[in-house]
């Protein structure tokens, strides 16, 4: 499910294990789970998706750059690491200038048949409406276009937390 409101975009996923795992495999394994393609990640070929847990800890993505060379983007910093509930991250795409950020909220919370993972990327309002991080779409459409690319992570997720072993 993907919704949009204001200056943010949400996301949500049931999957069918506990907040401890499910926190677990979002933080540890997300190279497994994060998609690959232009799409989702800047590198091709060997590039990897890291997390360093607790506050402070980056997301960034190393991959071999045209001139072999292994380059590292980070994406986020750890603002809140509130294991097994909740993780905050700072967010700057590759094309954010100095200064420039949003921030990811990704909380677990239990139900009945496992954890609902809700993703809230918020904060597009101090980003300017032309920005090339837009993609030339108005600001409700590429606020609908990241909760669908939120959700389209989340069932990756929902589909290594039904493999398995996660």
């Amino acid at each position: 499910m993907a919704a949009s409101a204001g200056d943010q975009a949400r996301s949500a996923v049931l999957v069918a294990v506990d907040p401890p795992t499910a926190f677990r495999v979002f933080t540890e394994e997300i190279d497994r789970w994060w998609r690959h393609g232009l799409k989702y990640r800047l590198g091709q070929g060997r590039a990897m998706i890291h997390l360093e847990p607790g506050v402070g800890g980056r997301l960034y993505e190393s991959f071999d750059g045209p001139d072999g060379q292994v380059r590292v983007i980070e994406t986020g910093r750890v603002e809140r690491w509130e294991p097994p509930a909740c993780l905050v991250l700072s967010w700057r795409a590759a094309n954010f200038g100095p200064g420039e950020s949003t921030e990811v909220e990704v909380s677990f919370a239990p139900s009945a048949s496992g954890t609902l993972v809700t993703v809230t990327h918020r904060g597009w309002s101090a980003i300017v409406p032309d920005h090339p991080v837009r993609h030339g779409e108005d600001v409700a459409a590429f606020l609908r276009t990241l909760g669908l690319w939120w959700g389209e992570l989340l069932s990756s997720l929902r589909e290594r937390l039904a493999g398995p072993t996660p």
